[in-house]
């Protein structure tokens, strides 16, 4: 009996057993590589892929036949770099003249379903690593876990849930619309009042799944209010959301406009200030004392500024705001950019159109920053703002294979990114010539 059921155990563990995956070997040959944007460039190089990891990154074209079973990808006319980071999306949605009358026609579902397609894009133009900072619902978090598992295509995704707002900010959902529409928001909804209600909105965030915390310190341009663009939470608050999401492991976005909420969110501690729009000298000083990272969103500036010429586009409270705010961006940022301030790439697309993310570098370069710096801002800089650098952000030994190429040089013009010829996020590839 002893040797019959040895017997089965052995037979039993033969057929559980599984073969190891092959190792997927890919060599690539680049023309030219920016394996770091901080550094020059390199002609002739091969990266060296195994599975999702580079392995090696080597001088000259190296021969695949070294490498078992190795897939040649020639890159060898073309600029290859690392996959880009955006810092500031909203990848569950599109702005448009009809988006209020969309919220209460479209389900989570519908919403979902559209994401894939957003993500898809994003990830075609190059963009293989983004930070979602609010959104309604569970699409994003559905959206990140399904890119995760490879069942969609898509960048890696971290996401913020719902922005932290007070009640009637620029982030309550319910703004504008009858009372009976919606039940009144809370904690779940990232309405928090008091220092008690901003704990509860913060921790209910990341129960939902929050990688990063997103607030808002001050009004916005696109919420259906005429309350401006100033500070929208007491000082308290916002050191209150900040202590919470430290203590809970998280890093903190700050939406914010007028000086005030600026400065105060700084003072707070937050990790980053998105659109910093009417910035000032103490602003700036502040910016460089914390070593907090300035996320542009140039693009949303523009498209607002045109949007609010065309007659019924938004209701007359945000047309308002659009005019003030818009044109004001791109100054700011040139101002921050002299001042030496730390910036980190982002673009607030779900304003602008997915897919058009590299639209950003044109005007970072038009308002003052270098074509290398900013590629250093959508690469190293903003895989540190992600608390990802030891994963992206630059093609080394150790790190996720997301590798992207475009036809010209970049650092001569930096348009050249709007035009992405080759996509691989974690050695897996979705684009090729």
């Amino acid at each position: 009996m002893r040797r019959f059921l040895a017997l089965l155990l052995l037979l039993c563990s033969a057929s559980g057993a599984q073969e190891a995956p092959r190792p997927r070997w890919t060599v690539i040959h680049c023309g030219t590589l920016l394996a770091d944007a901080r550094e020059a460039p390199k002609a002739k190089q091969t990266l060296i892929v195994l599975n999702d990891e580079v392995m090696e990154v080597r001088d000259g074209f190296a021969d695949p036949s070294e490498f078992e079973g190795a897939r040649l990808v020639d890159l060898s006319q073309a600029f290859v770099l690392p996959g880009l980071i955006d810092c500031h999306t909203h990848i569950t949605g599109e702005y448009s003249a009809d988006v209020r009358l969309r919220r209460v026609e479209q389900s989570d579902a519908d919403v979902a379903i559209q994401a894939t397609v957003y993500a898809r894009r994003t990830l075609l133009a190059g963009f293989t690593t983004i930070r979602n900072v609010g959104s309604s619902g569970d699409a994003a978090f559905a959206l990140r876990d399904a890119i995760s598992k490879g069942l969609v295509p898509g960048p890696r995704m971290l996401v913020a849930g719902e922005s932290i707002s007070p009640t009637g900010g620029h982030s309550d959902g319910t703004l504008g619309y009858r009372e009976d529409l919606f039940d009144i928001p809370g904690a779940r909804e990232g309405i928090g009042d008091g220092v008690a209600g901003c704990r509860k909105a913060v921790r209910a965030q990341v129960k939902r799944g929050a990688n990063v915390i997103k607030l808002t310190a001050t009004g916005g341009v696109l919420s259906a209010t005429s309350a401006g663009t100033e500070a929208q939470f007491f000082p308290d608050e916002l050191e209150a959301i900040v202590q919470t999401a430290r203590q809970l492991g998280r890093k903190v976005a700050a939406h914010a406009h007028g000086p005030g909420g600026i400065k105060a969110a700084l003072r707070a501690g937050v990790d980053s200030v998105e659109h910093g729009t009417f910035l000032d000298e103490e602003s700036l000083e502040l910016f460089k004392s914390t070593g907090a990272y300035l996320v542009p969103t140039l693009m949303a500036g523009r498209d607002v500024t045109l949007w609010a010429e065309i007659d019924g586009f938004f209701p007359p409270a945000v047309a308002a705001k659009a005019r003030k705010v818009g044109p004001q961006l791109s100054n700011a940022f040139g101002r921050a950019v002299k001042a030496g301030v730390k910036v980190a790439f982002g673009t607030d697309v779900g304003v602008s159109k997915h897919g058009t993310n590299a639209q950003e570098f044109a005007l970072m370069v038009q308002a003052g920053l270098k074509p290398q710096q900013a590629l250093v801002a959508a690469t190293v800089n903003a895989a540190d703002l992600c608390g990802l650098s030891e994963q992206v952000g630059t093609l080394a030994p150790g790190k996720q294979a997301d590798v992207i190429a475009v036809a010209g040089d970049p650092l001569e013009d930096v348009t050249e990114l709007e035009e992405v010829i080759y996509v691989m996020r974690a050695g897996t590839e979705h684009k090729a010539p």
